[in-house]
Formats: C-alpha cells, sequence, structure tokens
C-alpha cells in the first residue's frame, strides 16, 4: 500500500512526487495494491498520518492483504514505531526505497560500499530506545544493572562498520586520484541531470557504445567513461553520473562522493534535461540545488534539453540551451560543436 500526507505546499504539489515515488517503487519490485492520500494542514508528530487515519489503513490493508507499507513522506523514529503499533506492516518511506533501488543497481565494488554505508548511516539515525527493557545484564560485582542495552551495542556495531567501509571507500578515491592525475589527459565532460533523464542514452549516442540503459530511475551507479571525438584529432572523456532526485537524501550524498568526485575534476558539466517530462522545471531546480550543495554551481555549464523527438509542442526557450533527442540522433552535431567550442 502506497500512503501519503500532503499538506498542499504550493511550492511541492504532491502529483509529480508521488508518480515519481511509484516509479521507485515499481523499480524496486513492489507491486502497488492501493493509493491513500490524506489532505492535512500538517503531518501528525504522532504517527504522520493521525491514529484514526492509521487504524483506517491497518483495515484496508488487512481486507487487501497488503505485505507493505510504502510512505512518501519520511518518517522520523518515533513516528515510524507508533504507526507499527497501529499497522502491523514493515513500513519503508521514500528515504529506504531510495536506498533499496540502489542497493539492487550497486554492480561495482565501490557502488556496494558506497550503498551499504549509506543504508548504516540511515540506520544510525533512526535508532530508538525502548529504555530499560533492552538493556542487557551484566554479571559480577560492578556490573549489575542496567549495564548496556541493545541499542547502544547496535550503534557501537554500526559505527565500527562505518569506519571499515570509511578507509576502503578512501582507498577507491586514492586509486581514483591516481588514475587522474595520468598526464595528458583529453578534457572530461560530466554528464548531470535528475535520474532517467536519459544521460545513458545520450553518452551512448555521443560515444557509439552499449552503456546500459532502463527505462527506470537510478539504472546508473557506478560512473561509466567513454572517449568521445568531436572532430579531427580533438576527443573529449564523457562519464555518465548517478541521477539526482528531490531531496537526495543526504547519506546518499555524502556515501556517493567518491562518484561524485568525478565532478569536481570535470571541465564542463553537461546537464541533461528531460524536455518530454511535463514537470522539468522543478526537476532542473532539484538538480541546481544538488550542485550548489556539492559546491559545483561555478563549474563550466552546457544545458542540453533530450527527448526532443517525444514533443508535440515547442521544445523549451532557455538562453544557450540545445534540443537533441539520443534516441533519434538530432541535434547531436550540435551539441559536439557546443562541446568542441567550449
Amino acid at each position: 500500500m502506497l500512503v501519503a500526507v500532503d499538506t498542499s505546499d504550493p511550492k511541492r504539489p504532491i502529483e509529480p512526487e508521488l508518480a515519481e515515488f511509484e516509479a521507485l517503487a515499481h523499480a524496486s519490485g513492489a507491486e502497488i495494491l492501493t493509493q491513500v492520500v490524506q489532505k492535512r494542514a500538517q503531518v501528525d508528530p504522532a504517527t504522520l498520518l493521525g491514529s484514526g487515519k492509521a487504524r483506517e489503513i491497518a483495515d484496508l490493508a488487512k481486507e487487501l492483504d497488503a505485505n507493505m507499507l510504502l510512505v512518501l513522506n519520511d518518517l522520523r523514529p518515533r513516528q515510524r514505531k507508533n504507526l507499527e503499533k497501529v499497522v502491523p506492516l514493515p513500513i519503508v518511506d521514500r528515504t529506504m526505497l531510495i536506498l533499496d533501488v540502489f542497493a539492487q543497481h550497486a554492480r561495482s565494488r565501490e557502488g556496494k560500499l558506497q550503498v551499504e554505508l549509506a543504508q548504516l548511516r540511515y540506520r544510525q539515525s533512526n535508532l530508538i530506545g525502548v529504555g530499560a527493557d533492552l538493556s542487557r545484564l551484566g554479571g559480577g560485582i560492578g556490573t549489575r544493572g542496567p549495564g548496556e542495552t541493545k541499542l547502544e551495542v547496535d550503534r557501537r556495531r554500526i559505527q565500527q562498520r562505518i569506519s571499515v567501509l570509511n578507509r576502503q571507500l578512501e582507498d577507491v578515491r586514492r586509486q581514483r586520484a591516481t588514475r587522474r592525475a595520468a598526464p595528458h589527459r583529453e578534457p572530461l565532460v560530466a554528464l548531470v541531470g535528475y535520474t532517467n533523464v536519459g544521460k545513458s542514452s545520450l553518452l551512448n549516442r555521443l560515444a557509439r557504445s552499449d552503456a546500459l540503459v532502463a527505462d527506470q530511475p537510478f539504472a546508473t551507479l557506478d560512473p561509466t567513461m567513454r572517449r568521445v571525438w568531436l572532430s579531427g584529432n580533438r576527443y573529449v572523456r564523457v562519464v555518465d553520473t548517478v541521477g539526482f532526485i528531490t531531496d537526495l537524501p543526504k547519506d546518499l550524498v555524502n556515501a556517493f562522493r567518491a562518484t561524485l568526485e568525478e565532478l569536481d575534476e570535470a571541465d564542463l558539466l553537461v546537464h541533461v534535461v528531460d524536455a518530454s517530462n511535463a514537470d522539468w522545471p522543478r526537476q532542473m531546480q532539484a538538480v541546481e540545488g544538488t550542485l550548489h550543495d556539492l559546491h559545483l554551481e561555478t563549474k563550466p555549464r552546457l544545458l542540453v534539453f533530450n527527448k526532443c523527438d517525444a514533443l508535440d509542442g515547442e521544445p523549451p526557450h532557455m538562453p544557450g540551451a540545445l534540443c537533441v533527442s539520443a534516441r533519434s540522433g538530432g541535434g547531436i552535431g550540435e551539441l559536439k560543436e557546443a562541446l568542441e567550442k567550449v
């Protein structure tokens, strides 16, 4: 069952976010039985939905034989705990769902390390104790009493594993830096953009390559690099990076630092936007916000509208923007010219 609370925020209309959430659910292999959207002035601090609505959802879940509750809004640890008391199902919020999709799509050792690190950080920030009933008792003088709680043991174990993963990712960073330091390298162009806007398809069209393409969120997690011929004897290296999403969980941004360092090294960022998606202004804003968080807003940038062959009307007009189609190849010549010029 998919559940959301709509606070009617004019800056954040719920429809596109709900459609995106459903696409994430399908990408993780879930089948949506029904959607329940509740309009409230603000979320309930205790159960997110309010206790009456939570009981209603519990009855409906039983009736539909649902085995999971997907919640669009991010849950605080206490809200999750209170909701689980009313709805006896595993409860997955948006951040957990994104982490699950990432876990399914991670291919390389580095990608798997980064996803595990993000999952552990998320668990660490959501651990909540239930007081003395979780305590481990000590045996012997000076150790009787509550002792170390299960919560503290969990925290310590998670922290130990996080330290190991951080060390392993530091090795990955060093190896990347060594590879990048090779002399006489061709200029590096990084494709950035919202998830599922066609960055991998564009890379394949530019480089005549066969990087994985799938019509679902976060098909690309590991950076894919290809050499692209522009003209004469001029080449560039083009790297396809992980797609962004509105409110990309901070744990994920931090965990994927090693991958996103490719953006630091890039000579040019090509911001790819899906022109066929009516929601492109919000998606574009989300990418700009993430680039700002990564301190990349001053990098030279080229704006490219993709999927222009799927448009009924006029393409979006923005100064200096190019309109291309990775599928048909339209506008690719102009894109190569613009890359060469930069």
